[in-house]
């Protein structure tokens, strides 16, 4: 069978099976069945796959995986989130747009907590928003800086996400679990300037306002108890993953012995909540499973039908540049978030990306970076980003599809801006894991 063909049905049934609805992880996994049966030998291609399955699913380096989305439902389910929302915005006083800034200070601090997009959006949406309205900040604004910072779960850890990335693509999952950690902080730091600069030019988009007097002591002591202490929980992730003193598997270990004992201390923690956490832990992990045991089997269809090789021999006679060729699968990943989840987009286009940036020398952690960050923008891509849904969700009556878009659209320029400064400015994302070796 001719490669183009093969790589044409492949991709084609995987993108019609899921437009037609069928659960991502069922969908790949139909695609990936017929085509080893067809190309790597009937039954023998199919024993291919069970073995491949088994291997996939009992690998160590997926370990993370369920460990992360546990850390975060922990501290969701325990509401320690809300506690800190809360004393966060008791010390942010006297800034243009305070709570919309409030709220990408939060977004950002439980999403080093959570690592979950959508529970990082609705827990915002649903605690700071009605305040936001009801002091008479303008939708957009309100919303905004909700969508935008919620979505920064996808770069910093504990990124479940970032792990999967790291696994489907063989890139190092430490490496790329701290990558994200700068390109995280320059979205926060870039989402303050342009709600401040706003805010001033706009008066009636963030009207002034302030807490109460208080004295330093009633300000500053709920974020002493309830947000200081929750950076021991980054620190045990980050820190024993740039000192080398963990696995990635031992830091979401740690991750979540230490959400437990802060849910402890904070006297939040029952049997019930952490049986809620089990339960969601284990619904988002049997189908990352699922994905992960066809995945193997999936690139070695295209390998052995000629189609990676292929498609890399005909991209090598336009002799492109490796900064062409990575902006080439930037702009094939933006268009792919307008329409499909972010794992779909990563099971389309791993098995040829990576051959590719190989053959190109593109790094993989650069490579690893670009991936979380266009799976970002497409969370909040019209018409079908996850988070816009969210958002309208969690909105109230009144607020329709377009006041979301019209929220999203100065957030998502920025985040474009970003990720062209990591393709002109690798170094961005390569910095933070470059000390790992040292």
């Amino acid at each position: 069978m001719d490669w183009i063909l093969t790589l044409s049905l492949m991709l084609g049934g995987l993108a019609a099976l899921l437009l037609i609805g069928l659960p991502v992880a069922f969908a790949f996994i139909t695609v990936t069945m017929i085509g080893a049966y067809e190309v790597l030998g009937g039954d023998r291609g199919l024993l291919q796959l069970a073995r491949n399955a088994t291997q996939s699913v009992a690998n160590f380096q997926m370990a993370p995986i369920p460990l992360f989305i546990l850390m975060g439902e922990i501290l969701f389910q325990t509401g320690i989130a809300h506690r800190a929302i809360d004393a966060i915005e008791r010390v942010v006083t006297r800034v243009p747009g305070r709570l919309s800034v409030v709220t990408v200070f939060g977004g950002t601090i439980f999403a080093a907590l959570s690592g979950s997009t959508i529970a990082n959006t609705a827990m915002l949406g649903s605690t700071l928003m009605p305040g936001m309205l009801q002091r008479g900040y303008h939708p957009t604004m309100a919303m905004g800086p909700i969508m935008a910072s919620g979505a920064i779960a996808m770069l910093i850890p504990p990124s479940a996400l970032a792990v999967l990335v790291g696994s489907l693509a063989g890139i190092s999952i430490s490496g790329l679990l701290v990558a994200g950690v700068m390109p995280a902080l320059l979205l926060a730091a870039s989402f303050v300037v342009y709600i401040v600069a706003r805010s001033m030019l706009d008066p009636k988009a963030a009207p002034p306002d302030d807490l109460p007097q208080m004295a330093l002591g009633e300000r500053w002591r709920p974020f002493l108890i309830y947000v200081a202490p929750l950076s021991v929980l980054f620190a045990v992730v980050i820190g024993s993953l740039l000192l080398g003193f963990a696995t990635p598997t031992e830091s979401a270990a740690l991750g979540c012995l230490a959400a437990l004992g802060t849910g402890a201390a904070y006297r939040s923690l029952s049997l019930d909540k952490i049986g809620k956490a089990l339960m969601e832990t284990v619904k988002l992990s049997v189908m990352i499973l699922f994905i992960m045991a066809a995945s193997q089997t999936f690139a070695q269809v295209l390998s052995f039908s000629g189609a990676t090789n292929g498609l890399i021999k005909a991209i090598n006679t336009v002799d492109p540049t490796p900064t062409m060729v990575l902006v080439g699968m930037i702009v094939i990943l933006l268009l792919l978030g307008c329409f499909i989840d972010q794992v779909s987009m990563l099971m389309v286009t791993v098995p040829v990306f990576v051959p590719l940036a190989a053959q190109m020398g593109i790094n993989e952690l650069v490579l690893g970076v670009v991936y979380l960050l266009t799976m970002e923008i497409g969370l909040l891509t019209p018409p079908f980003g996850l988070l816009l849904f969210v958002m309208r969700g969690v909105a109230p009556e009144g607020i329709g599809m377009k006041h979301i878009y019209a929220a999203v659209t100065p957030f998502l320029l920025i985040k474009l801006a970003v990720l062209a400064l990591i393709v002109w400015q690798p170094a961005v994302g390569t910095w933070l894991p470059g000390l790992m070796a040292r």
